[in-house]
C-alpha cells in the first residue's frame, strides 16, 4: 500500500488504449491510491476494443490541488482530449505545480498541447517521434522515461515499467 493517501486522476476519452487505461488504473487502487476517472464532457466513453469506462468527473469539476499525479493513456483518445481545452490546462497546470504527469504511447499529444516538453527526455509511441522533438524534447526509444515529474512510455508492452516509475515518484 505505498500509495496510500495519494490521489490520482486518470483521463479518459473514446478510442483510448484499453490496456493503458485499465493496467494503471487497477495497478495504482491495487497498491492503495485513490483514482478518479476524468472525462470530457460525457460520462461514457468506449475504448478502442469496444471496453466501456465510465467518468467519475468531467473535467470542468476537476481541480489540480486534488491530485497528486495524472495519467494519460494512449491510443487514439489523446487526439480527442487535446480538442478540449480544459484538458490541456489541466495537464499544464499538474506540470506547473510539479506534480506527476504520466503519459503512454499517444498520450505525448497532450503533453505537446500543454507546450511542457521543451528540453525534457521522453518517449512515446514511434509514429509520434517527430511530433515530440518537434515540440522540442529529446526523444529516446526505451521503455520508461523519467525527467523531473514526467514519466512516459512507448506501448502497452512497458505498462509494467511504466506503472513503477510512477509508483516510484509517488511513494
Amino acid at each position: 500500500m505505498r500509495l496510500k493517501g495519494k490521489k490520482i486522476a486518470i483521463f479518459i476519452e473514446d478510442i483510448y488504449e484499453d490496456l493503458e487505461f485499465w493496467y494503471p488504473y487497477y495497478r495504482m487502487k491495487e497498491d492503495g491510491a485513490e483514482v478518479t476517472i476524468v472525462g470530457s464532457t460525457k460520462e461514457s466513453y468506449s475504448g478502442k476494443n469496444g471496453v466501456p469506462a465510465k467518468a467519475d468527473i468531467k473535467i470542468n469539476d476537476a481541480k489540480t490541488g486534488d491530485f497528486d499525479a495524472l495519467i494519460i493513456p494512449g491510443g487514439y483518445a489523446p487526439d480527442r482530449m487535446r480538442r478540449a481545452s480544459a484538458m490541456v490546462e489541466f495537464v499544464k497546470a499538474m506540470h506547473e505545480e510539479g506534480k506527476v504527469i504520466a503519459a503512454i504511447c499517444h498520450a505525448g499529444w497532450m503533453l505537446i498541447s500543454a507546450d511542457v516538453l521543451n528540453g525534457k527526455k521522453v518517449t512515446s509511441f514511434f509514429s509520434i517521434k517527430d511530433d515530440m522533438i518537434n515540440a522540442g524534447a529529446n526523444w529516446v526509444d526505451e521503455e520508461v522515461v523519467r525527467d523531473g515529474n514526467l514519466v512516459t512510455s512507448r506501448k502497452p508492452d512497458d505498462l509494467p515499467a511504466f506503472c513503477q516509475a510512477i509508483i516510484g515518484l509517488l511513494s
